[in-house]
């Protein structure tokens, strides 16, 4: 990955957002990643359920990296693969 397309990264910092809007916002964003794309969340707990849910609905197409691991703040960087 280039140092230009990391720094196009979309960051979104999901903290302040309710949890169920959280689940609706981060998927449908991450549909909309062109491939070979990334985005970034940024929440204040480790969200496996959503790592769950992405491993579960795409499977190899998204590229799970944990960038930041708490305690009171995680960052994770979603590519889209394929």
């Amino acid at each position: 990955m280039t140092e230009a397309a990391i720094i196009a990264e979309r960051v979104l910092d999901v903290r302040e957002i309710p949890p169920y809007q959280r689940h609706e916002i981060i998927p449908r964003l991450f549909d909309q990643l062109a491939v070979g794309a990334a985005m970034q969340i940024v929440v204040d707990h480790d969200p496996r359920p959503l790592r769950q849910f992405f491993a579960a609905v795409h499977g190899d197409d998204c590229e799970w990296s944990y960038l930041e691991q708490g305690p009171d703040v995680w960052r994770v960087r979603l590519r889209r693969a394929a």
